[in-house]
C-alpha cells in the first residue's frame, strides 16, 4: 500500500496489529472512565508505522502552510515529531510545570508563527486547548489541530480547524455524574497525565 493509499482501514489494522486497542476498565487522562483504551504509543513504537501515520496526518495539514508543529507532552511527542519531519518544519513541545502547560527547554515561538498542534488521541481536548493557549500567549498563530485519533465522539472543538485520521466513538463514564458505575472490572490508569 502506498503512502497515498493510507486510509482509516489501514490505520485500524495497524492499531489492532500492534495491540494499541485495549479492553477493560480504564481511567483516562481526562478523568473519564472507559471500557476501551487506545494506547497509540504501542503503534508509534514502530518507527515505520510512526513515519507512515505522521506523513498521512501531515498531508491533511500541509495546505495550512504551518511554520512549526507544537505538541503536548507526553502523548503528542512522537506523532508531532513525525508530522514536523514530513512537513519539513521545526518541532517543539509543551509540558506541565507545577500543573500548568508551558514551553520550556529554550524553545521559542516567533510572533505570528503559523503553528499546528498535533496530538496522538483527543478525548476532551484539554491538553490540546492548553497547548493552543500557550502558543497564543507567546504571540504565535495556531492554524489547526491534528490527531491520529478523535475519540471525543465529535464533541471536541477548537477555535481552529481539527483534522484526525480516525474517529472512534467509545463509551465513557463520568464519575462526577452520580450515575451508577458500569461493571467494567477493576480500573487501571494507563494515561500519561499524573494524578
Amino acid at each position: 500500500m502506498s503512502q497515498q493509499d493510507f486510509d482509516t482501514a489501514e490505520l485500524e489494522r495497524l492499531l489492532a496489529q500492534t495491540g494499541a486497542v485495549r479492553h477493560g476498565h480504564f481511567i483516562l487522562s481526562s478523568g473519564l472512565h472507559s471500557p476501551t483504551y487506545v494506547q497509540c504509543a504501542l503503534l508509534l513504537q514502530h518507527p515505520q508505522h510512526a513515519e507512515r501515520v505522521g506523513r498521512a496526518l501531515a498531508r491533511r495539514l500541509a495546505s495550512l502552510r504551518p511554520a512549526s508543529v507544537l505538541s503536548p507532552a507526553l502523548g503528542g511527542l512522537i506523532i508531532g515529531h513525525e508530522v514536523a519531519r514530513a512537513l519539513r518544519v521545526p518541532f517543539r513541545f509543551t509540558e506541565r510545570q507545577s500543573g500548568e502547560m508551558t514551553l520550556r527547554r529554550s524553545f521559542e515561538l516567533k510572533p505570528r508563527e503559523r503553528v499546528v498542534v498535533v496530538e496522538d488521541v483527543i478525548t476532551t481536548g484539554k491538553s490540546t486547548r492548553e497547548t493552543l493557549e500557550v502558543a497564543r500567549q507567546l504571540g504565535a498563530e495556531p492554524v489547526a489541530v491534528g490527531a491520529i485519533l478523535d475519540r471525543s465522539g465529535g464533541v471536541a472543538s477548537f477555535e481552529v480547524p481539527f483534522f484526525s485520521l480516525l474517529a472512534l466513538t467509545i463509551p465513557t463514564y463520568d464519575p462526577a455524574s452520580g450515575a451508577p458505575e458500569p461493571d467494567w472490572g477493576p480500573p487501571e490508569k494507563p494515561g500519561s497525565r499524573p494524578g
